[in-house]
């Protein structure tokens, strides 16, 4: 076959290393919450820097007001409200960053199947929404067509002329979408409408 050629049809046997791989390198990001909480931390531990090196030196800086939290703290019980919201409020910040943390984001890419680790192909998720929805219009009764990815769903919303199509509909996106030969299964969901 010359160099170049196209071989339509062409099954791409499946590879769990090359998965991974795909997987791996679409998988979203949490850059913003990251760099909050660097941040924070960061100029966190500059302050405490600063105030501990300006004590050992001689010349305390107190940007920190240490002798009156030092007198709040050791005339306050831990049942005082103030220290149960204050307890409150910190617990529910940390519970939000881990959740931030282990929560998935949206994917930036679908992951393709490739057969190779090192070739690594990714749709995004717009596009291949576009797709179906270009598949559910070449369905005859349908007028136009909007595709959206929800979760592990592409939601396929067909408008059509009258009478039911969704099965006819639901066949056409599912064809397309097996072609495409996804990392991920996903899910098709079609509700029509007139």
């Amino acid at each position: 076959m010359p160099a170049g050629a196209h071989r339509a049809g062409v099954e791409v046997p499946p590879s769990k290393a090359a998965d991974r791989a795909a997987v791996r390198a679409f998988r979203p990001a949490r850059r913003v919450p990251a760099i909050v909480v660097a941040v924070l931390l960061a100029v966190l531990s500059l302050l405490a820097l600063l105030e501990i090196v300006s004590g050992l030196v001689g010349r305390p800086l107190r940007w920190i007001p240490y002798d009156r939290m030092l007198a709040w703290a050791s005339t306050t019980s831990w049942s005082d409200p103030l220290a149960l919201l204050g307890a409150a409020v910190v617990t529910l910040i940390g519970v939000a960053l881990l959740l931030l943390a282990l929560v998935p984001g949206r994917p930036r890419m679908v992951p393709v199947r490739s057969g190779d680790p090192d070739l690594i192909i990714g749709l995004r998720p717009r596009s291949v929404a576009r797709a179906l929805a270009h598949a559910a219009e070449q369905v005859p009764g349908v007028r136009s067509a909007r595709g959206k990815l929800r979760g592990q769903t592409f939601a396929v919303t067909p408008t059509t002329y009258g009478g039911n199509v969704d099965q006819d509909v639901r066949g056409a996106v599912l064809s397309r979408l097996a072609g495409y030969d996804l990392v991920h299964p996903y899910r098709v969901a079609v509700r029509g409408r007139r």
